[in-house]
């Protein structure tokens, strides 16, 4: 099977899966899980949210942001090398006019980076809540129709490497630090 065959059975299984265009509550249901893996949301709310923690879910919260960042620079600079044009569509104006890119899904790697860091540092049933929300947050950009499966799965799988690197990197840190006598990240 040719690369370009590849291309084109992505694209008609990311057809079916859309729903941009058809009202009704599957439609409604996308787009809410479509935004909620949003960067300024998440930015916005986990710093509104270190401001009122305590230290446990301060820790949390300080990763996760970090990582975000991380991601984002990552994510990034995949999408100007690949530069694939998102499906063609009218939802989602605001990503297709500040980042034309499909490859690989921001919200897709996001989401699953949340749910990896989280399944280490938060209680676990915000894990598995996180781990639930992940796929439906990707399976929605699809819906919509500002992504390809393709688009998704490689964001699915980038999110989570990138936050199991990253958790390995901030254990690391975490010890290095701890050995210093009455230091403390909080």
């Amino acid at each position: 099977m040719s690369f370009q065959s590849l291309l084109k059975l992505d694209a008609r299984l990311s057809d079916q899966l859309r729903v941009a265009e058809k009202p009704g509550l599957l439609r409604t249901i996308a787009v809410f899980f479509a935004h909620s893996g949003d960067s300024w949301f998440w930015a916005a709310a986990l710093l509104l949210a270190w401001f009122f923690s305590d230290a446990y879910w301060k820790e949390w919260e300080t990763v996760e942001f970090i990582g975000l960042g991380g991601l984002a620079v990552v994510v990034l600079g995949i999408k100007f090398l690949v530069k694939r044009k998102r499906p063609e569509g009218e939802w989602g104006g605001i990503y297709r006019n500040t980042d034309p890119h499909s490859f690989p899904s921001g919200h897709a790697a996001r989401a699953f980076l949340i749910a990896v860091v989280a399944t280490a540092l938060a209680p676990g049933w915000l894990a598995l809540l996180l781990w639930v929300w992940a796929p439906l947050v990707a399976l929605a950009r699809v819906a919509m129709g500002v992504h390809y499966l393709s688009d998704i799965l490689a964001g699915a799988i980038l999110g989570a490497l990138i936050g199991l690197l990253g958790l390995q990197f901030y254990e690391a840190l975490h010890v290095w630090f701890a050995g210093w006598a009455g230091f403390s990240f909080w």
